[in-house]
């Protein structure tokens, strides 16, 4: 059985690898992965306390269900536009996307 402090600490590796990603990149796709890190390891914390809390009820695990749909388009409409600057410019980094500016 995992104890709460274990999956605490798997979250918390999770999220802080994720932001490490997300700000060290230049790469959209790097970036949007390490997006997904963070998001992960805010999942796992959330179902952790969810099922130390209240093991009875399973309204956490749909909440789960639910930003990991979320999650998906997120990652679906980023891959999109990704594809589309790909396209027109070539390169997906971010440091050439200064035109995108309003």
């Amino acid at each position: 059985m995992i104890t709460l402090i274990v999956a605490l600490v798997v979250g918390a590796i999770l999220f802080g690898v994720g932001l490490y990603g997300a700000l060290s990149q230049t790469n959209l796709v790097m970036i949007m992965m390490g997006v997904e890190v963070i998001l992960g390891g805010a999942m796992v914390n959330l179902v952790a306390f969810w099922r130390f809390l209240h093991p009875e009820a399973y309204s956490g695990q749909m909440f789960v269900l639910i930003v990991m749909t979320v999650m998906a388009l997120e990652m679906a409409v980023g891959f999109g536009i990704g594809t589309g600057r790909f396209r027109a410019k070539g390169s997906v980094e971010m440091e050439e996307a200064q035109d995108l500016k309003g």
